[in-house]
């Protein structure tokens, strides 16, 4: 007597075999963040401030080209960098064939300031997983951070709350990396298809100066431009471009002081 056979039993699935359903709930994600209200209100404040980043992005894409990088290797820094102090940093230092050490020094002390904004926004994001946390940190930005502290001046309390903050500082975080991206790549490929006497270079410099000096808003501030640049202008003879370095070095111990002592204390009592 011949018995049925069993039904023969499926083949266990490899260690990534679950890897669709995990994209898909990754691509539900997005799109449940990207349909709620405050991710659009994210949008429409960065899309307000970014035109004047435009500038800044533009003239990096067109350094990036006259440094003598190629069109590739550019495009490639942009995409996978995505810092354009770090980027502006590195540029002379790898024109000047600068040791690798002396290059990651430059760009590590122009990006402290990130190193602040991580730790006041530890409380806003330790729900999310130590992966999360890196991935939305590579999209942060200098004014994302500002215009999501202000809306936002305290961590979330309730689930509902935190995916309403998260919500919005993705809106801004996308915008800004599209518009950084999008003028970032005009002037690499203009960079490298107009003529350098155009001085598209040093128009974008002239650009950057004026975004900088409309961030001096306080004592602390203008002090710290000038001695940055007091010190980049005595130390420029320096190898390597480490005159970039110096001026930075002394640029923030100069803020450490003046916001001790030329800063006015805010609130009685408040140290």
């Amino acid at each position: 007597m011949n018995l049925p056979l069993p039904p023969e039993r499926p083949p266990e699935l490899p260690p990534g075999g679950d890897l669709p359903a995990r994209l898909a709930r990754r691509i539900d994600g997005w799109a449940r963040t990207a349909r709620h209200p405050l991710y659009w209100v994210g949008v429409r404040d960065m899309a307000g401030v970014s035109v004047g980043l435009s500038a800044w992005a533009f003239m990096t894409g067109v350094a990036m080209v006259g440094s003598g990088m190629s069109v590739g290797e550019s495009v490639l820094m942009s995409v996978l960098v995505f810092a354009g102090s770090a980027q502006l940093a590195a540029l002379p230092l790898i024109a000047a064939g600068a040791p690798m050490w002396v290059i990651f020094a430059a760009a590590l002390c122009v990006n402290l300031r990130f190193l602040v904004f991580a730790v006041h926004l530890r409380e806003y994001l330790r729900f999310l997983p130590r992966g999360a946390r890196i991935w939305l940190g590579f999209f942060m930005g200098d004014m994302t951070y500002v215009m999501f502290t202000q809306r936002f001046p305290s961590p979330a309390e309730t689930e509902r709350q935190r995916r309403a903050q998260l919500a919005y500082l993705w809106g801004g975080n996308c915008w800004n990396w599209l518009s950084w991206q999008s003028l970032n790549m005009l002037g690499i490929f203009l960079g490298a298809a107009l003529p350098a006497r155009w001085g598209l270079e040093f128009a974008g410099t002239l650009a950057l100066l004026a975004v900088t000096c409309s961030l001096i808003s306080s004592r602390t501030r203008a002090l710290s431009a000038l001695l940055a640049a007091g010190a980049a202008v005595l130390a420029m003879g320096l190898p390597y471009r480490l005159g970039i370095v110096v001026a930075i070095a002394v640029a923030l111990a100069g803020s450490v002081w003046a916001g001790r002592w030329l800063e006015p204390q805010a609130e009685p009592g408040r140290g």
